[in-house]
Parts: C-alpha cells; structure tokens; sequence
C-alpha cells in the first residue's frame, strides 16, 4: 500500500469485513500518512464522502468496510475516476462466500476488473480451500506460506486425557497428558469440563481466550472460573484493576455490569456484542496491557479486534446450536500465540464423548469450499448488481450484461451452482423483474431487419435507488413511506424522521415486548400520536394487544415492529444514556447500540435516494443533521471530539472535561501531557489519537483549498473571442 501511495502515486482502497476493524487500522494507519504525507480516509457506518474528495497532490488511503467499499468504487466509476485507484487490498477473503455480504464483495472486485485494467487486486485470507476458482475470477496469481510467527499447537480434551492433534497419527490424535487437577466435589458439579484447571495453568503470568457457544454462557463461565479462583489473584495489579472499574463507570453514566464488577477484580472479563463499544474497548485496552488476563468470549472475537493469547479454549465444538465449522475453527485457534512475546501458542478444544467422531473429522479435512451468493440473494445480490451496471452504463444491453455475468465469481462457478435455470436465463429473468418493478426501463434499438435489440435505462427511482444503496426488496416501501410523510410531516419532534430511517431489516426481526409499547404509548405527546395515527397504529391497538385481548382492527406487523424500534431510537436521542434506555425496554445495551449504528447508516442511505428524487427536496435538509446525531448521540459539544476515529463517548467526556474541546485542541496536543491527564491511557493510544485528529484537520484544510482553487479556476466553457490584429494594436 505504501508503495502504490508514495512510489506509484495512486489512491488505495482497503476493505475490511467489520467497522471496529476499520477503526483500528485508521488509528494504526494515521501516524504514517502524516509523517508520509498522505491521507487516511474512514467509510464505515454513515462516514465517507460520495464521491470522494478529489485530492491536488496527496494521495488518499481508503479505509473501507464492505458495503462502503462498493459504495466508494460506483462512485469512482461514475466520475470516471475508477483508474486513479492503483490497489484494492481485500482482507478476509473467504467472506466472498458468505450471503449477502458476500455478494457485495464480489460486485465491487467484478466491477473493479471490469473497467479498470490498471487497478491491482490483493485478496489475503487464512481459511480458503477452492482458491482456484477464485483465481480464474480475480484472473490471479496465488501464493501461499504455511509461516507462522509462533508455533501453534492443537490439543483435544476428552474427559481427563488431553490428546494433542498430529496428522501423522491413524486417527489424526496422539495421547498428550492427564489434566492433573484435585477437584473437589462441588468444583467437579460446577466445572464438570475443568476450565477453572486448564486456564489457571496459564493465567495470571500469561493470557487465555476462552470461547464459549453464547453470550449467556460467556457470562456465568467467567462468573464460574472467578468463584473457584485463589484470594492471589485480587493481588494482581490491584490498583489498575480498579482504575478500568472506575472507567467503566465513567463511560456508562456510574453504572456498571454486576457480572464484571465481580470478575475484573479476578483480572477475568467477558466479552460478546451484548456490550456497548465503548465498554468493548475499554476492556481490550486492559486485556492488551496485560491488566485482565482471560477473556470468555464468543466467536465473533476470532473474526474481530486483534487480541491473541497464549491459550486458547474452546469451550464446546459448537457456535450457538450449530455444529463448528472447519474455518470457524481455525479462525478461533489462530488467536493462539502472541507473535514477539510467546514462543508458543496452543488451543484446546473440549468435547464430549458423544461428538468425538465429528470432531476427528473436524480437525482432519479441508476448509470449506467458498460459493458464490451473487444469484442465492437476489436483492442484494443479481438485482442490485445489473441495476448499477445500467446505472453506471458499465453495460446497458442484454449481451453485454451476460458478458459481465460470466466474468464474475458466480460465472466461474456456475457449472456446479445452476441445477434448473442456465445463467443467460436467470439474466433476462432478472432483467424483466427489474423492469417490471419501475426501476428499470427498456428501449428497443434496430440492430437488423429480422432482430431487435433491447438496451436498458435506469428510472429516477432505479436511480434513487442504487445511489443510496437501498436494498431492492424494501425501495418501494420506502418509497411509498417517504411520499405518504410528505402529507403531513411531523417535526414537533423527531419521532417520525427516526421513523422513516429505522432500518427495515432490523425492524423485521423484533419481538415487541406490549406492556412496554403500552408504557411508552401513553407517554407520547398528541403530536407524537399523530405520527402513530398517520402510520395506523393507535393507542387502543397496542392497549389492548398489551392486554392480550384480541383485537380484528388489521396493523401492518411490520409497521408496528418499526415505530416500536423508533421508540427506542427516540428515548436513546433524547436521553443519549443507552443503560437507562437498556432497561426501560429491557433489551441488551449491545443491541441497542447497534440498533443506533444501523439506523445512523441506513439514515444516510436514505439521504442519498431522496438526493436524486426532486421530490423528496425537503427531506434531504432534515436528513442530514439527523444522522450527524444518530451516528454520534451525545450532547452536541462532543460531536466534534468523536470524529476522531478511535475516540468514544467515554474518552470524548475525559478529553472535554482536560479542556481539550475541538478538533484544533487535539491535533496541537503533546501526547505525553495526555497520558498524564486522562485516566488509563496508554501512550500508543495517546500518539493515535493526536495522529487521527491531524490527519482529519489535514484533510478538512485541503478540502477548502481545493474548493478555493476549483472557484478561482477559469471554467472549461469559457467562450473565447478572437480578438483581431486592430484591436491588439
């Protein structure tokens, strides 16, 4: 990537599957592009500029996740500046085969081949089997290392025996020891799997990972361990310890999780989505500082932040009721062994008797295989694609469209995935549905006497649609939602604008809870209830459903599930205190929070379909400024503190309250007087965040040059006059 910014002089995009990720290599990234002088440019969630800004010297990195990664590479092809990008690096490859996701992936890098031949492609993935195929798609060399900085070994432990993995082995497992533990018997009824005996084997000299099938069963394990765990352990780094429970009151308003305020004294922490993210770093931050020693964590980790340890655990061979997979597996175990700190780094996985067969095979065959899901989600995947192939006029008519299909992922493979339907039908099948739902249009061209040629224009909606990356199954509902608020748009408060962009998806999988929906009902003011009026939704529905009377009157369930979602967003905006809001609903802080995350994101997606559709003039406005504050929902001082990527609502009070109040103040801060301002920072921390603020300061600054150059410019159109020899003279 340096080399294409500094040497090659070209922009580089690189795609991560998760935001937390993109965040962590922004802030690992930012130092090098000031020193190196180039720019490090988030798009995640509702950040990033469409299209990009266009730089006069620098060069710019791109740091993006999936969707925004698509997002960004339509917009450089529609300005016709897709050749400016030299590298596209993709970590995580092997999630080109997973659902929707997976489809994005595979539109960005078949556009990416299609219309820039200039533009290089690095896929890098530790979990891929069919790399073949994947070779033939990105027309690829492939190269590969069986390297790893630390020596990992495999264990298994069945019953008292741990057998060590050796595939040299007839069953693939030689006899390793006998777990030495004296148990007693309430430890044998509580830790019938001896957890409390494998980590303290490691801890608290060394760190330990321990994978658990829920978020539930992270919980009561870390609460189990800490239980049969020595007085010794309080010792540990006592006073640090007490500072991270402090902080973590800080962040949540003085409130604090009874699980952790009794596991972190123990240097033990659990770690899963049910966390707010502000408490997920904190606690990342005092296990990478050695402060928490264990961590019982579900497996979204292995796929997550960066934090190895010298043991992994596994608690079962199952994610949630499923049986592991071979990738996940090996995914989990790679956060076994800290490269420049450990020698070794060695994984256990637990298993009964009962799934001992299934494990052997785990441990011996292949990774899975990687398909492609470009055909299997036709919304987000087929349709959404040839809408912005006819979007972008990447290719508008039938053959051309069919042409760019077998280029793809899906194309290489579609010998083995269509069964039924060849690929050219599921074209013009697809094509015909686009049409046939007014986003899409067809005009006949004469191509001879005997055959007509069809091509294909996009609609304003179509149009509206691709730019805001709506997905297909939900563009008219939108649609209709957006028209029928234009007849009486409520903006006594903000209720009916976080109606229109809560998420449908989301939305789609709530269970209300009615007695909470009936509590919160009540307390609406007559404006807010005529928002619940316009949408059909009355007090007497929710009243009586909350009763468990029936009740014929027919409410949309989807309807009715989204104002109840915008009840939480509202209370949230309001109250900007998600534990409160937490247990007022009774839902989840984490899922609360990625509610908001979701409804920050969607809301700019809805700001760029009203963009395009003149109608929808007076939305774009209010849209806006309502996604500055679901992206951020804090009080407004703090807004610009937490455009500092890396920086959240905890850090924001701690540097508002040291004086530090603008973007200004951080980007001029000396990071050793941070250190020693704010509680629990470390000095890398502190470096990153100073580094992030510059960078952001650099770029804002050269985006009001390039806007004063681009004013004092002489216009391309300019008419010229020949002015004669008489006049010169």
């Amino acid at each position: 990537m340096l080399q294409e910014l500094l040497c090659r002089r070209r922009d580089v995009l690189m795609i991560l599957p998760y935001v937390a990720i993109v965040q962590e290599k922004i802030s690992g990234l930012s130092s090098f592009g000031i020193e190196l002088g180039f720019f490090v440019e988030e798009y995640a969630g509702s950040k990033g500029k469409f299209p990009p800004i266009k730089r006069r010297e620098k060069k710019s990195l791109y740091i993006a996740t999936i969707e925004k990664g698509h997002s960004l590479v339509n917009s450089l092809i529609e300005t016709g500046r897709i050749g400016s990008l030299g590298l596209v690096v993709v970590d995580e490859l092997h999630m080109i085969g997973e659902g929707s996701r997976g489809a994005i992936l595979e539109m960005t890098l078949a556009k990416i081949l299609y219309t820039s031949k200039t533009t290089q492609i690095i896929g890098m993935s530790a979990t891929l089997n069919n790399v073949e195929d994947l070779q033939e798609f990105l027309q690829a060399e492939y190269y590969t290392s069986q390297f790893r900085p630390v020596e990992l070994k495999e264990y298994l432990k069945i019953n008292n025996a741990i057998y060590e993995v050796d595939c040299k082995a007839e069953n693939g497992i030689t006899f390793s020891r006998l777990l030495n533990c004296q148990y007693s018997d309430t430890l044998k009824k509580m830790d019938p799997d001896h957890l409390v005996a494998l980590v303290t084997e490691v801890i608290p000299n060394y760190s330990c990972l321990v994978f658990c099938p829920t978020k539930k069963n992270c919980e009561n394990v870390a609460e189990m361990i800490c239980k049969f765990l020595s007085k010794e352990y309080l010792k540990q780094r006592e006073k640090e310890k007490h500072e991270v429970i402090k902080n973590l009151k800080n962040i949540s308003s003085g409130n604090l999780c009874p699980v952790l305020k009794r596991t972190i004294p123990f240097g033990v922490a659990y770690h899963h989505s049910g966390l707010t993210s502000d408490e997920r770093k904190l606690l990342e931050e005092a296990y990478s500082t050695g402060v928490l020693c264990l961590f019982t964590c579900t497996s979204t980790l292995a796929a997550g932040v960066n934090l190895p340890a010298r043991r992994v655990i596994l608690r079962a061979p199952y994610v949630a009721k499923e049986f592991l997979k071979r990738n996940q597996y090996k995914q989990m175990i790679g956060r076994a062994g800290r490269a420049g700190i450990d020698s070794v780094g060695e994984s256990i996985l637990i298993l009964q008797e009962k799934d001992k067969q299934q494990v052997l095979e785990l441990i011996s065959r292949p990774l899975e295989n990687c398909y492609s899901h470009l055909v299997q989600e036709f919304t987000k995947g087929i349709q959404t694609l040839f809408l912005s192939l006819i979007g972008l006029k990447i290719a508008t008519n039938l053959d051309d469209i069919y042409h760019f299909m077998c280029g793809t992922f899906f194309g290489v493979q579609q010998k083995i995935l269509l069964k039924e339907k060849s690929l050219w039908e599921i074209t013009v099948e697809s094509l015909r549905y686009l049409t046939e739902k007014g986003l899409l249009q067809k005009d006949a061209i004469n191509k001879s006497e005997e055959e007509i040629q069809y091509s294909f224009h996009i609609t304003k909606l179509g149009r509206a649609s691709f730019k805001g990356a709506i997905d297909l199954a939900y563009c008219d509902i939108l649609y209709r939602d957006l028209k029928k608020g234009l007849e009486g748009l409520v903006l006594e408060s903000l209720l009916h604008l976080i109606y229109l962009t809560t998420p449908y998806d989301m939305a789609s999988q709530c269970v209300p809870d009615w007695m909470i929906y009936f509590r919160q009902f009540s307390q609406l003011s007559p404006a807010e209830q005529n928002v619940a009026a316009l949408l059909g939704v009355s007090e007497n529905f929710i009243g009586k459903k909350a009763s468990g009377q029936a009740i014929k009157k027919k409410v949309d369930k989807d309807i009715v599930n989204r104002l109840y979602l915008s009840f939480v967003l509202y209370t949230l905006l309001k109250e900007t205190n998600i534990w409160s809001v937490s247990e007022k609903f009774n839902m989840p802080r984490g899922y609360i929070q990625s509610l908001l995350t979701g409804a920050a994101s969607f809301s700019s997606c809805v700001l760029h379909f009203c963009e395009e559709l003149e109608e929808f003039w007076v939305y774009r406005a209010l849209l806006g400024e309502l996604t500055k504050k679901l992206t951020y929902c804090v009080k407004a001082e703090l807004i610009p503190l937490m455009e500092v990527t890396g920086v959240l609502e905890g850090r924001a009070k701690q540097l508002y309250n040291a004086g530090y109040k603008s973007l200004m103040h951080l980007a001029n801060a000396n990071p050793e007087v941070l250190i020693r301002t704010l509680d629990h920072l470390s000095r890398r921390q502190a470096k990153q965040i100073v580094s992030s603020a510059k960078m952001l300061l650099h770029e804002k600054a050269e985006a009001l040059q390039e806007e004063v150059e681009e004013l004092l410019r002489l216009p391309p159109d300019f008419p010229s006059i020949e002015v004669s020899a008489t006049e010169k003279a």
